[in-house]
């Protein structure tokens, strides 16, 4: 009997160190998960690069007290959406391919994507809504031959609208996809 609790214990033991040490993670080198560089409070980001000028996002104007950016005040243009899809029209492609042009001969620039919709709906789902529809143009923009790391994407959702009033024309100017860019140049 006393040799069977020594066992005892002897297993319950090695399977206790089992269970704490564990296998080691594995590593996996995903450049799909890369992340632009960090901005520092010094102007320049986590590679040595500092940035020289930035166009307006929804959120920077929403905090400032300013109107809302539409595609009209920054180099990228906004597209739009039909009610409850994020689907791109060929109106959205053909603006994402002249985004991508200007994207291609700014190679310092990077773009955050920032999706919207408009009030209907509840938040939540408005907030996947604006998220899919950010998905939607970034994708294409990297088919187009922009690298995925000058680009980011945001979903804001309801919760900063360019319009707000309650009809028609304003809800569709609410379902968009804004590009805020950001240039940066070598600190060299």
């Amino acid at each position: 009997m006393h040799n069977q609790l020594k066992f005892l214990l002897f297993v319950f033991g090695f399977m206790a160190f089992l269970s704490l040490t564990g296998c080691a993670p594995a590593t996996v080198n995903n450049p799909e998960l890369s992340f632009p560089p960090v901005p520092l409070a010094d102007g320049k980001d986590s590679v040595g690069e500092v940035r020289v000028s930035t166009s307006s996002s929804s959120l920077g104007a929403f905090r400032a007290g300013k109107e809302m950016p539409t595609g009209h005040s920054g180099p990228l243009k906004d597209i739009y959406f039909e009610f409850d899809s994020y689907t791109l029209s060929a109106d959205a492609r053909s603006t994402l391919k002249a985004n991508a042009e200007w994207l291609k001969a700014n190679p310092s620039a990077r773009a955050e994507i920032e999706g919207h919709a408009d009030e209907r709906g509840t938040s939540e789902y408005n907030m996947a809504l604006g998220a899919r529809r950010a998905q939607s143009a970034k994708n294409y923009l990297i088919t187009l031959g922009i690298s995925s790391n000058r680009l980011s994407s945001i979903s804001y959702g309801e919760e900063l609208p360019v319009c707000r009033e309650k009809t028609k024309y304003c809800w569709q100017k609410n379902r968009r996809v804004h590009s805020a860019t950001t240039l940066f140049s070598s600190s060299s």
